[in-house]
């Protein structure tokens, strides 16, 4: 038996939440309804200017895994961290949470433990502003062969594909886990960082991943074409291929099975986290043994859950609304 269920590996930022209005946004220059990537002054003044905060463990993978954990499995995330306040802070809210963290915080880091500051306007949209910070410099002698080839599903954040080291790192992870007999799949995360290493990202899709989840956007990115062409160019070179479009059913095919899950539309009260709950219930299903429907299913009820309520992270009982919406 393998000692991890899932095991992730992505940018281990700190999520610091504030509601606000519009015009605080405004008055701070903050683009509304997206992620923006900022330098370390300007994550300063904003962390400064925030009312009420909360603080919580967050990236991508990160809240994909707090989800897994919701719902039993056992889990790890692989991250970097600086050995600073926040960087102590999010180790220990993993395992506090049951997700082990195998790497302990690096004091000698240069720079911070990475942070988005998150600011939730009264319609639920959320404005992302993130310092990656030692996070994004992750590499090769961050992951630990003993974890990776000890788990049955790797998943892996696409926004670290973005230097080379986190390639090399993506590419020995998986090279790990499939040594091991494990499956890896990865998030393309962000179509500018598609189009900033679509070739780098189509070699790892056709040689390395068992199953790949992106929306719309991303995989027209990747192929370069409309949606349906890219989505049967990607079932062509990888496991299954998850098309997540908002509003609309997800998409998920494998070899010849394709099944369109339908979506409930909901009002959210904040955003946050949807795509990371969504592919928590999603890889929970797989891992599981369930249908690409029912594993679908399971990722639109965690996507729903979350979107529900402030924060990237489930606050009920998953399993209980899987029973409740009939997938278990």
């Amino acid at each position: 038996m393998k000692n991890y269920q899932v095991v992730g590996i992505g940018n281990a930022i700190v999520d610091v939440i504030a509601q606000c209005d519009d015009s605080f946004l405004d008055h701070m220059g903050i683009e509304k309804g997206i992620m923006q990537l900022i330098e370390r002054e300007r994550a300063e003044t904003l962390y400064g200017a925030m009312k009420d905060r909360t603080q919580a463990p967050g990236g991508s993978v990160g809240n994909t895994l707090a989800g897994l954990g919701n719902m039993g499995l056992g889990t790890a995330f692989i991250g970097r961290v600086k050995d600073d306040v926040l960087g102590r802070f999010y180790a220990a809210s993993l395992a506090a949470e049951g997700t082990d963290f195998p790497n302990a915080p690096v004091p000698t880091v240069e720079l911070p433990t990475s942070r988005s500051m998150i600011f939730v306007t009264p319609d639920g949209e959320r404005s992302m502003n993130t310092y990656l910070g030692a996070g994004a410099d992750l590499g090769t002698e961050d992951v630990a062969l003993e974890v990776v080839e000890n788990c049955e599903w790797l998943f892996l954040e696409g926004y670290l594909f973005d230097k080379d080291h986190g390639k090399t790192a993506f590419h020995k992870a998986a090279e790990g886990c499939h040594r091991g007999g494990g499956r890896a799949g990865i998030a393309l995360s962000d179509p500018f960082c598609v189009n900033r290493h679509r070739d780098d990202f189509r070699r790892l899709v056709r040689d390395q991943m068992d199953y790949v989840i992106g929306n719309e956007h991303e995989w027209q990115a990747l192929y370069q074409t409309e949606l349906e062409p890219a989505l049967q160019q990607a079932a062509q070179e990888c496991g299954t291929v998850v098309c997540t479009r908002s509003g609309s059913d997800v998409v998920v095919i494998r070899g010849s099975e394709r099944v369109d899950v339908p979506v409930k539309r909901v009002v959210p009260l904040d955003a946050t986290g949807a795509g990371d709950q969504f592919a928590a219930g999603f890889i929970y299903g797989m891992a599981t043994g369930q249908s690409l429907e029912v594993s679908g299913r399971m990722g639109c009820i965690a996507a729903a859950e979350v979107i529900s309520h402030y924060g990237a992270r489930p606050e009920v009982d998953l399993k209980t609304l899987f029973a409740a919406n009939g997938v278990i």
